[in-house]
């Protein structure tokens, strides 16, 4: 059951090497049959409608004479944000007649999606004195505040009465969010919101009335969580405003869509049902991977095919694992969330561990789907392919060296002629995408002719000189000569039995 080309002498025939080809062919469909029911049966396209609806509510909607979360530039744009528009997304207490919403229907955005728990802003703020004042300004200038850094964080009390307080990341089991400018440590300074609206504008004005958001502030936070019953989807989401040293702020969002109760309707139960079989072919793979290591020992693993397949089983054994440490966790925690409806419903680590989950899940199905190749590959068009490729790897080796060399290069110098006045260039990193996107076909050559005149357009032509009139036709030239090669001497050689002959051969045997 266990007989591979791996573990049978198929050298010297050539009718075995296609059948146990083709036997392995056959087995590992159905496994990617089943892997891709297990993958796509966990989403779906519900869970794009539903994270476009809550993005459109909280970052594209717009009170009269307020600007939109996203379009925030100073830190009055957001006060008046959070006293309008998310306001307005978070309670909906009036039905789009004007009556007012039953008890029983309160805490539904949208009249669809659950709020769990209050919402709950939280604020970082750095200390006086994080950066240096240069010496020409030290007499008029006495206070100064860096960019963010967790060793530099202001935890001290302040307020009326000290009634802001800081909390460690640990107090409130936060983790660390990755912005535009910073990574930003779970604690800081919080407030919750309330259950009701009026309530809620009392609180956001209680904070603007005191200057909650200072000098010092550099990110401040809204968390909050919804749960829609009808497609079963936690949305867990949270808006960011970084506010550099420079002034201004910059909005930043993350909308985590996760199916956190896995198994609710009768799909669900099938996948359940294909995952078990996915655990059968995983334990199947891996005795056979173990057969061939013990046959063929060290020698095993300078195929290519054969570390991918032990590639293939690890991300499958993370998958299991995980899958497993994920229910005992979301089912415990789930628990004790929604048992506590008055207070913040921190959802965060569920929806981490769940998004990397599914990031696993989807690597897996990737390589799965290469893999496919390994039982193709005797095919004749196919050997050609990939025999094109393995001859020319060197040579593609030392042009990508020459070509990335260019790349940085010009990528340097884009960050540095551009950086401080176009976006695109404005990091290394930007400036490095930038250029892919040139390649790609999508640029902005205005942007770059309004910052330098003369530097914009050389730098512009050049690039795409060397890229597309010299580097790329190095590279077709290459692949090009490679193939022809491999063609003239696969036309040269014997026609050998191939996969198309051993299906004709069973056709005709089964009719007479």
């Amino acid at each position: 059951i266990w007989q591979t080309k791996f573990t049978e002498d198929v050298s010297k025939d050539k009718e075995l090497y296609i059948r146990t080809t083709l036997r392995e062919l056959i087995i590992y469909i159905l496994f990617l049959i089943d892997l891709c029911i297990v993958s796509f049966g966990m989403t779906s396209s519900s869970t794009f409608y539903f994270t476009n609806a809550m993005m459109s509510l909280f970052l594209d909607q717009s009170s009269p004479g307020v600007s939109t979360f996203r379009q925030s530039a100073q830190i009055n744009d957001f006060c008046l944000f959070a006293n309008g528009s998310m306001l307005d997304g978070l309670y909906w207490e009036t039905w789009y007649n004007g009556e007012n919403v039953t008890s029983g229907d309160l805490g539904y955005i949208y009249y669809a999606n659950k709020l769990l728990g209050k919402p709950r802003l939280r604020m970082l703020r750095v200390k006086n004195s994080s950066c240096d004042v240069a010496d020409a300004f030290t007499r008029e200038i006495k206070e100064c505040y860096g960019s963010y850094a967790p060793d530099i964080e202001d935890q001290s009390t302040f307020g009326p009465n000290g009634s802001f307080v800081y909390y460690t990341e640990s107090q409130l089991n936060g983790t660390t969010f990755w912005g535009q400018l910073a990574a930003y440590s779970g604690g800081g300074y919080i407030q919750e919101l309330a259950m009701t609206k009026g309530e809620s504008l009392s609180i956001t004005n209680n904070l603007i009335q005191n200057l909650w958001i200072g000098r010092g502030t550099r990110a401040v936070f809204l968390d909050f969580t919804v749960y829609n019953a009808n497609i079963n989807l936690f949305s867990v989401i949270k808006l960011l405003l970084e506010i550099p040293p420079t002034g201004g702020v910059i909005p930043t969002w993350s909308f985590r869509t996760v199916k956190l109760i896995r198994y609710v309707n009768f799909m669900d139960y099938i996948v359940l049902v294909c995952e078990g079989i996915f655990c059968a072919f995983i334990v199947y793979y891996i005795i056979e991977e173990c057969i061939e290591i013990f046959k063929h020992r060290c020698s095993y693993f300078g195929s290519f095919w054969n570390c991918l397949d032990l590639l293939v089983i690890a991300i499958s054994l993370c998958c299991i694992g995980f899958s497993i440490y994920r229910s005992l966790v979301v089912d415990a925690q789930l628990t004790q969330l929604l048992a506590e409806p008055d207070t913040y419903s921190n959802f965060e680590y569920l929806s981490f561990a769940q998004t990397r989950f599914n990031d696993v899940g989807a690597v897996l199905v990737f390589f799965a789907w290469i893999k496919i190749f390994k039982y193709i590959s005797f095919n004749k068009t196919m050997t050609q392919l990939s025999s094109t490729l393995s001859r020319c790897s060197k040579d593609v080796g030392g042009f990508a060296i020459m070509f990335f060399i260019f790349f940085f290069a010009y990528a340097q110098l884009g960050y540095l002629l551009f950086g401080t006045q176009v976006l695109d260039y404005s990091t290394f990193y930007n400036a490095t995408f930038t250029l892919l996107r040139i390649i790609l076909g999508d640029f902005n050559f205005q942007a770059l002719e309004q910052a330098n005149r003369v530097l914009g357009p050389i730098y512009f032509i050049t690039f795409v000189f060397f890229v597309f009139f010299i580097l790329l036709n190095m590279f077709l030239a290459i692949i090009n000569d490679t193939y022809g090669e491999v063609k003239s001497e696969l036309a040269s050689k014997k026609d050998e039995f191939q996969l198309y002959d051993y299906l004709k051969e069973i056709f005709y045997s089964n009719r007479q």
